[in-house]
């Protein structure tokens, strides 16, 4: 038997083997570590800019209550506040999104299946409660419009695209910088939800946009009538929405300015308000007029600062108070005008319109001395020194006969057409036209950041959009003054307090604003459509700002605002021409050009949101599956069916200063992630501005520091360990071979 000649290693030769073993596997641990390391570093980079432009910046849903047609009246309380309610829900679900920074960076479909599915349930069931609600008392429910239940997210480089989109050439703007919460979208502004620099346009580069107003003809009503109630000196403020969310705390969730009557509030009734007080010189008129307030947001901590409808829901900042607000009823370029329904109810504008687009949109944004050259829809102006900011607003002015209000408070009046003829049927009545010029200061752009923006308040999904101003009305004139109104205007006259007193707006800095320019003192004119068209030569009809009775809600908590009086000035009021009748009311120094446009009819009704003891149960049959059941949502006192209760989480739903809200017209744009294209800044500029789409890449986490080093590089350095322990062990080994 063969022994065998095998020789088993030596414990000298085991020490090499391992050693060599250590140092292969330590050396190639660190290569592949680095490897790795080297193409990983091209795509984190990558994946991170990719995960900051996609961040959701805000939450978009379909205006429900703009597609109702057919509502029957003693339904409508009910319905309206389950429209409320949706609107509670957006709110909630928004709240959520700003709150989760951190769950939705690690799982990227947390947004869809934690908040856009839940809303999606709870939307389902309060618009199967407003079914029922108008089905149980004859109306008639459009099964499509369960379809709407479904939100979509906007993504951060969404918004900043969006606010780009201008066709006329406007000072580069870029992503807002001054808030980093943790992850939290670069939206900008105070609180972090707008306004941001590509919201904003040097008012000194864009294209004359104003169009002539239609000419009138031989039944023209050529007159106006103005009517001078203040600015809110008595700062009377709320946060509630009577048209379209009566009986709802905070139906609008965002401040209003209130002139005229002085007892508007979620819970008011028609009599309540023909007993209420009034600021308007015209003792007979005791007409409810507001609008959201602006804000300066320059870090400024206002009396609503924690409240519902302000801080607490993304209003925040120094409220200004406007220098000139100015009232003026004007006639048709086609026919004589007819006396408006006491306590008629209108709505211009939309609330809503960077999420439903520009069908109800009728906002106007200028400068004084350039009113009658251009007028800006979603953008705010950047004035030139000396120059102030101009928000003008023209009401529909063709009434359907018979109602004074509607079931998506819209379809009861219209627009005329563009040659300001009324279709359908309907009557032309006084066109309300409104005027309100600030003292603001010039916010500067550094960067692509703005610096002190200001804005006008709104719901928190908004982003403060300009876009999105609006305005409301109550007619509460009584029968004798409406009629003298009517024999105004249709007379051809210029009447009313101040009529013969127009006050002044401060000198302006004379700037070239390019062409159509007038006689230099002809305002921007409307006609009864809502265009807006250049001045014609035409008479100031400003109201003077009288002084102020004493108003029933005189807040002592109320902010102190800038109360610049206006100066008085007088202007010799020449006749409006038969053109000019269907403008808005002209300011006797920039011609009072407040534009109407007729392209946007005002379908402003966004249904506020009843989170506040949104307490009208819509229907009693159906129980609100909504998942998180809201106490103050269950007190509803509405008489709309109290056996179900809605159960959408209501969060702290108390009724903060009110204000109101406007429905806005849905339509299946409002579905899409971007807002509307045609929502663009310049009514009709020229020239085209490129939107910014980049990314928004400050928000990522910077790559590179010690805790990411030692968690992508840990192969490395065992590899190294090993590599280390089998040298040393080879060169022990060779000492003991030497000695």
């Amino acid at each position: 038997m063969r022994r065998n000649a095998r020789r088993r290693p030596t414990g000298a030769r085991r020490a090499t083997f391992a050693s060599v073993a250590l140092i292969m596997g330590g050396g190639g641990l660190v290569a592949a570590n680095f490897y790795a390391s080297a193409h990983e570093s091209n795509d984190s980079g990558q994946n991170r800019t990719k995960s900051a432009a996609t961040q959701i910046a805000t939450i978009k849903c379909p205006d429900i209550g703009q597609q109702l047609a057919d509502v029957p009246d003693k339904a409508r309380a009910g319905v309206d506040r389950e429209l409320a309610n949706l609107d509670k829900q957006v709110n909630e679900a928004y709240a959520r999104l700003t709150s989760t920074r951190k769950a939705q960076a690690g799982d990227t479909s947390f947004v869809q299946n934690a908040i856009l599915g839940p809303l999606k349930d709870k939307r389902t069931a309060v618009i199967d409660r407003i079914r029922v609600d108008i089905e149980r008392l004859g109306g008639t429910f459009d099964d499509s419009l369960k379809e709407l239940a479904n939100c979509t997210a906007v993504a951060a480089d969404q918004v900043q695209a969006d606010a780009g989109q201008n066709n006329g050439d406007q000072q580069p703007g870029g992503e807002q910088g001054q808030n980093d919460n943790g992850g939290q979208p670069n939206i900008g502004g105070q609180v972090g939800n707008g306004p941001v620099a590509d919201d904003f346009v040097d008012i000194t580069t864009v294209q004359p946009n104003v169009q002539p107003a239609p000419r009138a003809n031989g039944s023209a009503s050529t007159g106006t009538f103005s009517v001078s109630c203040g600015v809110n000196e008595n700062n009377n403020f709320n946060t509630d929405n009577l048209i379209v969310a009566p009986g709802v705390n905070n139906g609008a969730r965002h401040t209003h300015d209130y002139v005229g009557n002085q007892d508007v509030n979620a819970f008011s009734k028609d009599q309540d308000l023909a007993n209420a007080a009034t600021t308007c010189s015209e003792k007979g008129d005791k007409s409810a007029y507001y609008w959201p307030v602006l804000r300066l947001q320059d870090g400024t901590k206002e009396f609503d600062d924690n409240k519902l409808g302000g801080g607490a829901e993304g209003n925040a900042g120094r409220i200004l108070k406007a220098r000139t607000a100015e009232i003026t009823y004007v006639g048709s370029p086609t026919s004589k005008v007819v006396a408006m329904p006491k306590f008629l109810r209108i709505i211009t504008g939309d609330a809503k319109a960077f999420s439903n687009g520009t069908a109800n949109a009728n906002a106007h944004w200028s400068c004084t001395g350039f009113e009658d050259k251009v007028q800006l829809t979603d953008k705010y102006p950047l004035c030139p020194q000396g120059s102030g900011v101009v928000r003008s607003f023209a009401f529909q002015s063709c009434w359907d006969g018979r109602n004074i209000d509607s079931a998506n408070h819209r379809s009861h009046v219209a627009f005329a057409d563009a040659e300001g003829n009324c279709q359908n049927g309907f009557k032309a009545i006084p066109q309300l036209t409104m005027r309100l010029v600030y003292d603001v200061p010039t916010p500067t752009i550094e960067n692509g950041q703005v610096k002190n923006p200001f804005a006008v308040d709104g719901f928190q999904t908004e982003l403060h959009k300009a876009i999105t101003d609006h305005d409301d009305f109550i007619n509460v004139m009584d029968g004798n003054l409406m009629n003298k109104v009517v024999d105004c205007i249709n007379s051809g006259r210029q009447c009313g307090t101040g009529a013969a007193e127009q006050p002044q707006d401060e000198p302006t800095a004379t700037v070239d604003a390019g062409a159509g320019s007038g006689n230099g003192k002809g305002g921007m004119n409307q006609d009864t459509s809502g265009n807006m068209n250049p001045p014609q030569a035409t008479p100031s009809t400003r109201a003077a700002e009288p002084a102020r009775e004493g108003s029933t809600r005189d807040h002592s908590a109320a902010p102190e605002v800038d109360k610049a009086s206006s100066p008085a000035g007088e202007v010799d009021k020449a006749p409006l021409s038969a053109e000019q009748k269907a403008s808005t009311p002209l300011s006797a120094e920039q011609k009072d050009k407040a534009p109407s446009s007729t392209e946007h009819q005002d379908k402003d009704k966004a249904p506020s949101s009843a989170e506040q003891k949104d307490k009208a149960p819509s229907s009693t049959e159906h129980q609100d599956k909504d998942k998180a059941p809201s106490s103050a949502e269950q007190k509803d006192k509405a008489p709309s069916s109290t056996e179900h209760q809605d159960t959408a989480p209501s969060s702290t739903d108390q009724g903060e200063e009110p204000t109101e809200a406007f429905r806005n017209g849905s339509d299946d744009s409002q579905v899409t992630g971007a807002a509307d294209p045609e929502a663009s800044s310049v009514a009709s500029p020229a020239g085209g501005g490129a939107p910014s789409t980049e990314p928004q890449t400050e928000t990522q986490t910077v790559a590179g520091d010690l805790a990411e080093t030692g968690t992508t590089l840990w192969p490395a350095m065992i590899g190294g360990a090993l590599m280390l322990a089998g040298a040393m062990l080879l060169l022990a080994k060779r000492r003991r071979r030497s000695v």
